[in-house]
């Protein structure tokens, strides 16, 4: 393709993420409450359990409706998940052969679950982070946090654990369509424990340490898995690549 065939193909899939994402969002609406309702409880539960004043305040007008499509917006990103994820791979596919498109989709079933789990992950260590983060604050004070801020804080939390989750998978997508090799991978991996720790650090931004190695350790198994497997096919393509040179020196 031309640079102008690149940019018209980007937009189509753009476009087809965008409606996705409307679609699963619309879905999202009706779910937004019994969510929002679980995202508060960490809120909620100082309260019982410190017998001191917190909740979660609507300071404007508007701002129980933008709270409501804003989780909409985000679960309509995590529920169309398996949609854009095939998007952007099906963006990098099409200069593939035929057998390595196959070898490539492989990976992409590996993407949304691991997508999943990373949310999952998130979802689990919300209720710690805020309960240790509330607590730094006086016995007797109160507890009082406006809708927007809580909810862009939970939900940024959430998603940006599930994307580090699948960005192994897009190292290995990478390997295959020959931008990245596994050498290349195997030796950047103490600038990948850096990079990977500081996201941790910024996806649970506390002095929560127990939260941030709980979430270190599965990205980091990850990023070798991703390793060993461009490995394989770095050696299953240096074994194809030496055949045909043998053969076409016999011919």
């Amino acid at each position: 393709m031309s640079l102008g065939e690149h940019l018209v193909e980007l937009r189509r899939r753009l476009g087809i993420i965008g409606i996705s994402i409307v679609v699963a969002g619309i879905g999202g609406w009706f779910l937004a409450d019994p969510v929002w309702a679980a995202l508060s409880e960490p809120v909620l539960e100082i309260a019982r359990e410190r017998d001191r004043d917190a909740d979660i305040n609507y300071t404007s007008v508007t701002e129980a409706f933008d709270t409501k499509v804003a989780i909409a917006l985000v679960l309509g990103i995590v529920m169309a998940a398996p949609v854009w994820l095939y998007q952007v791979w099906a963006f990098f596919v099409p200069a593939l052969m035929r057998k390595e498109r196959r070898y490539a989709l492989g990976f992409l079933g590996a993407a949304v679950p691991l997508f999943f789990a990373g949310v999952s992950m998130g979802w689990w260590v919300l209720p710690n982070i805020v309960v240790l983060l509330t607590g730094f604050a006086p016995e007797q004070s109160s507890t009082l946090l406006t809708a927007k801020v809580y909810l862009d804080f939970a939900l940024k939390l959430v998603v940006a654990i599930g994307v580090g989750f699948v960005l192994p998978v897009f190292l290995v997508l990478l390997n295959v369509i020959g931008v990245l090799s596994a050498k290349a991978i195997i030796g950047g991996w103490r600038w990948a424990i850096v990079v990977i720790s500081v996201f941790t650090a910024l996806a649970t931004p506390a002095a929560d340490v127990v939260s941030m190695i709980l979430l270190a350790i599965p990205m980091v198994i990850l990023y070798f898995l991703a390793a060993g497997i461009a490995w394989l096919n770095d050696r299953r393509q240096a074994k194809k690549a030496a055949k045909l040179l043998q053969n076409s020196a016999e011919n």
